[in-house]
């Protein structure tokens, strides 16, 4: 962790955007600075679930004074995540790079089970380490989070659709409560947890924590209006219940502890946190303040470690998928090897390249447990819409392009955009393939692989392809692959290469 001394996080969420800044000392992180913007996200998407033009411009100009706080940071010390509106947006591949530019950093869009995890890392941090299996809700702006875990380990992990800025809009559009209005609220919720029953109800935890706004709103304004001793209770849920409706609007609503950022948003995450405890069996709620920017805080540190959740997915992909393992690491290594001699001194950029290369090497063949013929094409949906613990929406989308590209034509490629260090990945995949295709040990004699003026060279050693006129055969097909694409891949025989 030498060169990332300090670290930061920024969490996009559907009701606020979050900055923080830490200094890492011995695996420790030391806050140096935190910045939020109420952003409110979710409430920008239109009836086509589209985000607008003013929730853009919006989100722009918070993440240009992100940015300036960013500024200098190393690429590698800062990790960016979105949640929700940006997964359900239809037009977040419009808007990201310009939310991007304005960021100065990559923004990873997360899955929701992604989004779990991290979550349960920030609490888990927080909390005491003790062996009891806990319950961790939270509940957003647009999506709830549900982990059980132990200690600094998740055992379930579930993300749904509710969240308060969303609920709020759907059933408190103009602030007015009335007993129907929460009702519906609350019966919707409850129906959106009804699946999730068996795997979170209270017999499979030992105590519930609530973590990110909602959680602690509702926690200060039980507290200080005396509606509960400590934390979220049901009692208390019931009594606030019964003082929002007398109240009839929110705006009406007085109570201590009741922030002006929180108010909007109020009776959506209400009635979502209630239906949560009526189905879920929760009597009692404490709160801790460690969430998702704190886990992915952790998780920054971790994978500038030698533990990276990233690592352990692939190794359980392997198994799951019954992966021939040494085929995959023979593949793996050799790939790695031939972008180092195509790269070069790699700049951060082809680091990040280089290591997603040697994962999708090794995950290349997870498509083979469904069906032989075509397995690329297999092994690229897995990749893509699985949950993969540690991986953005983007890293999925490149491992499946990738692990797409090294089998078959090369025309599948021909309208999408591709960096040129990305087709470099994709031909050292695509030869460590064809020289392993015999799945023995024995390593094939390389030579050099580098850039040409208008495509490549690779020399090899001319006894060692005259030993092998398969291997020569499929490297003169794989040339003419690449020149239907326009690019000359030259095989050079060369002696003692």
């Amino acid at each position: 962790m030498s060169d990332c001394s300090v670290i930061a996080a920024v969490d996009l969420g559907s009701n606020s955007f979050r900055l923080q800044v830490a200094r890492v000392v011995e695996g420790s992180l030391f806050p140096l600075d935190s910045l939020k913007e109420t952003v409110r996200l979710g409430a920008g998407l239109d009836a086509y679930g589209c985000l607008t033009q003013a929730a853009i411009d919006e989100m722009v100009e918070a993440l240009g004074r992100f940015g300036e706080r960013l500024a200098g940071l190393p690429p590698q010390c800062v990790r960016a995540v979105a949640t929700n509106t940006f997964r359900i947006a239809r037009n977040s591949a419009d808007f990201l790079p310009q939310a991007e530019a304005a960021l100065g950093f990559p923004i990873e869009i997360i899955a929701g089970r992604e989004e779990a995890r991290l979550i349960y890392i920030g609490a888990a941090h927080s909390l005491p380490s003790t062996k009891e299996r806990r319950l961790v809700v939270d509940i957003g702006g647009g999506s709830t989070e549900l982990i059980i875990g132990s200690q600094y380990r998740s055992f379930s992990t579930e993300s749904i659709q509710l969240g308060c800025v969303g609920w709020s809009a759907r059933y408190f559009p103009d602030g007015i409560i009335t007993r129907e209005r929460m009702e519906a609220a609350e019966l919707a919720a409850r129906g959106a947890f009804l699946p999730l029953v068996p795997t979170f109800y209270s017999g499979e935890w030992q105590r519930a924590i609530g973590t990110s706004g909602t959680a602690r709103s509702l926690a200060d304004i039980l507290e200080l209006n005396d509606l509960s001793a400590l934390g979220i209770t049901r009692e208390g849920l019931a009594a606030l219940r019964e003082k929002m409706l007398a109240a009839g609007h929110i705006d009406q609503l007085q109570l201590n502890g009741l922030r002006d950022d929180r108010r909007p948003v109020l009776p959506g995450g209400f009635a979502i946190m209630h239906a949560a405890f009526d189905m879920l069996g929760i009597e009692r709620m404490s709160i801790t303040y460690g969430a998702l920017r704190d886990g992915v805080l952790y998780d920054l540190v971790q994978r500038q470690t030698q533990y990276d959740v990233r690592d352990r997915t692939v190794d359980f992909f392997q198994r799951r998928y019954h992966v021939d393992g040494p085929q995959a690491y023979r593949v793996s290594q050799l790939a790695a090897a031939l972008f180092d001699s195509l790269r070069g001194e790699t700049q951060s950029e082809d680091a990040v390249l280089a290591r997603n290369l040697t994962m999708a090497a090794a995950l290349h063949e997870v498509g083979r447990s469904i069906a032989h013929a075509s397995y690329h094409k297999h092994s690229a949906y897995i990749l893509q819409y699985a949950d993969m613990p540690g991986f953005s929406r983007r890293e999925q989308i490149w491992l499946s392009r990738l692990v797409l590209a090294h089998a078959g034509s090369l025309n599948k490629l021909a309208n999408l955009e591709i960096k040129p260090a990305e087709w470099d990945a994709i031909l050292c995949l695509r030869l460590a393939v064809l020289f392993y295709r015999a799945r023995l040990d024995e390593a094939p004699s390389l030579g050099l692989l580098s850039h040409s003026a208008d495509g490549y060279c690779f020399e090899l050693d001319a006894l060692w392809l005259e030993a092998h006129p398969l291997t020569l055969y499929a490297l003169n097909e794989e040339m003419k692959a690449w020149q239907n694409m326009g690019v000359n891949l030259q095989i050079c025989p060369v002696a003692n290469a």
